[in-house]
């Protein structure tokens, strides 16, 4: 590519199905916020580019925008489908009989594509908020965690893998207790989990619980996620890239500190998925992990970065009687 990254220079990671895949991609949570030009340019100028990781989700309000760009690109010859990595989930107001097979034939048609290549759960219960509420939004019929409800919705993304609508499946937001209670009672087990994971909040315990199965971990927030919504901002959350440990080597490599929770991802083995409409943003992001990678003295030392500053709290999907947010992370 002339203006841009040869796909084949970034770092790969080995599934457990034996393929190999983008060590980074693009997220688009919260890109419904931006105009719906900015979303789909964004997405096809990452793609021509050298992206070919790409994060949906049904409840982003915005697979039918980002699906343009897909198509836009395919015709144009920019990419072939087969070389992207296409992924979405199911909403929680969707794990109902049926309803997940639903949520996906809409996704995919929004998409513009025929499949996925993995099919997440976005939360592990059928809690859901209207969009756009505030921290203090609460649903009545919010129920407390459940491994069979969770397992009976896991059913029907089997049974979508199994006929070919979604190549792989994956679980999001979940813990070290709630996966080891489903994983042993799978049909199919899950090839990704995405997990929020930056350096002040590196989840280390269900990071090694993952890679001891055989499952790759896939970082949402990888920047700290300054963007995310007022509801989810305390006055005690930390901010990663003012970090004295993320400053450090930010400065030993002459890069801005974001890049450095980007290589470290990478380093760490998961995949980090960035989102920004800037394009010298999103291809800065794409750039730092295919050079100058982090040493393992500085990744020792990113390690005491971890400040157990959990950003995405989710209260907003907590039942009657919980007590606080801590509740849902068991």
């Amino acid at each position: 590519m002339s203006d841009g990254i040869d796909p084949g220079m970034v770092p790969q990671i080995t599934l457990s199905t034996g393929e190999k895949i983008p060590s980074i991609g693009m997220g688009t949570f919260g890109s419904d916020r931006y105009a719906p030009d900015k979303v789909a340019e964004a997405v096809g100028g990452a793609i021509r580019y050298g992206y070919r990781f790409f994060d949906c989700a049904s409840v982003y309000g915005n697979e039918d925008l980002i699906g343009t760009a897909f198509e836009k690109a395919i015709k144009a010859g920019d990419v072939r489908r087969e070389e992207l990595f296409i992924t979405s989930k199911v909403w929680n107001d969707r794990h109902g009989r049926g309803d997940v097979l639903c949520s996906l034939a809409q996704t995919l048609k929004d998409l513009r594509l025929d499949y996925v290549d993995c099919y997440f759960m976005h939360w592990p219960f059928p809690n859901y908020h209207a969009p756009g509420c505030d921290g203090d939004a609460r649903n009545p019929d919010s129920v407390p965690w459940s491994a069979e409800r969770f397992l009976a919705t896991w059913a029907q993304l089997e049974r979508i893998q199994k006929a070919g609508l979604a190549r792989h499946i994956g679980m999001s937001n979940m813990t070290v207790k709630k996966l080891a209670e489903v994983l042993p009672r799978c049909t199919v087990k899950p090839v990704l989990i995405e997990m929020e994971q930056h350096p002040a909040f590196q989840q280390p315990e269900l990071f090694a619980s993952c890679k001891k199965a055989g499952i790759t971990v896939v970082g949402f927030c990888p920047l700290g996620s300054p963007n995310r919504p007022e509801r989810d901002k305390t006055s005690d959350d930390v901010v990663d890239t003012e970090l004295a440990e993320v400053k450090n080597v930010a400065a030993a490599h002459g890069i801005h500190p974001a890049l450095v929770c980007l290589k470290w991802a990478v380093k760490r083995g998961s995949i980090p998925i960035p989102f920004s409409t800037t394009e010298k943003n999103y291809r800065a992001n794409l750039k730092c992990v295919t050079e100058d990678p982090l040493t393992d003295a500085e990744m020792e030392q990113l390690a005491e970065a971890d400040r157990r500053c959990r950003l995405v709290k989710g209260q907003v999907f907590l039942w009657p009687g919980a007590r606080s947010w801590e509740d849902l992370w068991d």
